[in-house]
């Protein structure tokens, strides 16, 4: 049996953007650092390296079919040669359980720097995870870290607790996808859970190609070198590296559009039209080789993508994601299909506490505009009410408070998947013990 009051449990969300770890009881989490993964093929730069050599060595061959991983802020943001950016989570769904483990290898041993067989874990997962993930990270947990115990909790019931509430309308936009899911009495209500692949990542996207067409190319903070001649004046000087890969230099300019985004975009009032917002003042934005760029009509354009996805048609270089303009729903409409997919007796509970969570859902207006077009679009009799913290540390932690006020819960004791019993019965127990 183990309770908050015994052990501290540590609970860990590895989110499609972020990663982010911390001990359960407190406010925040204390390790935050990108879900990205850099890798470097060490065969293929051993073929690079031995072009001009005989390359037969015992040597060259053990190295043959390996890859060096590199996880966390300062690995990430320092530039490698060949080193290409990959996201071991496609569609909320794990592909790559190597650069998990060295995910959760960086946020316990050196972020925490804890010994996993000392604390209980609880893992934050996304409402439509399949049972074979679900057993394969008990598997791991028990295995590999030899944890005490387990606990998998949903996304949106955690999201859910951090509220103080057992029964809402989760709406989580976090950086790959948008999901819209009803909870009641702490279940998530798996029939109506709707999804939508337009997150933070996909508006940021929309941003960066948006802002080249315009002539206002980001240039990455590797490409450059900023040296300070007199005070308040700076020279720039081009470097050039001629073997970083295209995803290193988009994941570098992305990290930059994406705090552009956060800086400047907003949701509009009212849905986006280009007559309305062609004469809307400029907002400048100082980038970090110094050059100021003004931002017009893309800071609302942009956001709305996320209540009309069609207007990504309009938008040049984002050509590969058409399918996405016909085929996905608008938030408001998620929200409402949702809700009509859930008994009758609870859809005038759910219409009253929709929660807004995830780092997408912090962006300026959005709760005033999603509680707008509702009151348009629901019916009558519902009471719309749209729910978002204050604070937007909590908006985009709610997922790991919500795990952190669980797991230190000493009524949670006995819900923990011990490890006793995963060897008593196997890792396809994780499904009983955490419905």
């Amino acid at each position: 049996m183990y309770g908050g009051d015994e052990v501290s449990a540590i609970v860990v969300d590895l989110g499609f953007h972020t990663c982010k770890a911390g001990y359960a009881g407190e406010d925040a989490p204390k390790a935050v650092f990108p879900s990205d993964v850099g890798s470097i093929d060490l065969m293929e730069v051993d073929d690079i390296d031995n072009s001009d050599k005989n390359s037969g060595s015992a040597l060259d061959s053990k190295s043959k079919g390996k890859r060096k991983l590199y996880v966390g802020s300062q690995d990430m943001g320092f530039r490698r040669d060949h080193m290409e950016v990959l996201s071991p989570i496609k569609d909320g769904i794990v592909v790559d359980w190597d650069m998990v483990e060295n995910i959760w290898d960086h946020a316990l041993r050196k972020c925490l720097l804890i010994d996993p067989k000392e604390h209980p874990m609880l893992l934050a997962e996304p409402c439509f995870n399949t049972q074979l993930q679900r057993e394969k990270s008990a598997e791991i947990m028990f295995e590999k870290y030899q944890v005490p115990a387990l606990f998998l909790a949903k996304n949106a019931v955690l999201t859910s607790f951090a509220s103080g509430r057992a029964t809402s309308l989760v709406v989580d936009s976090g950086g790959g996808s948008t999901t819209v899911a009803p909870v009641h009495d702490g279940y998530v209500l798996q029939k109506a859970v709707a999804t939508s692949p337009v997150g933070g990542e996909f508006l940021t996207d929309c941003l960066l190609k948006s802002l080249e067409h315009k002539g206002l190319p980001i240039k990455p903070r590797y490409a450059f070198k900023r040296k300070e001649i007199r005070p308040g004046e700076f020279q720039i000087t081009d470097l050039d590296f001629p073997n970083t890969t295209e995803s290193y230099k988009l994941y570098s300019q992305r990290v930059i559009v994406g705090d552009i985004k956060e800086c400047v975009c907003r949701v509009p009032d009212t849905p986006y039209d280009e007559t309305s917002y062609s004469n809307i003042p400029m907002t400048p934005y100082e980038l970090p080789d110094g050059q100021t760029i003004e931002i017009g009509a893309d800071r609302f354009k942009v956001p709305d993508v996320l209540f009309n996805p069609s207007l990504v048609q309009t938008i040049p270089g984002m050509e590969n994601s058409l399918e996405i303009a016909s085929s996905v729903r608008g938030l408001p409409q998620m929200v409402i299909e949702s809700i009509n997919k859930c008994d009758v007796d609870i859809r005038r509970e759910l219409f009253s506490s929709i929660l807004l969570a995830g780092g997408t859902a912090s962006m300026q207006q959005l709760k005033e505009r999603l509680e707008k077009d509702l009151l348009e679009e629901s019916p009558q009799a519902a009471r719309v009410k749209v729910l978002a913290s204050g604070n937007a540390t909590e908006r985009r932690f709610s997922v790991w408070i919500g795990g952190s006020i669980l797991a230190s819960l000493g009524s949670f004791q006995q819900m923990w998947f011990s490890k006793s019993e995963y060897e008593e019965h196997g890792a396809s127990y994780v499904q009983r013990k955490c419905p």
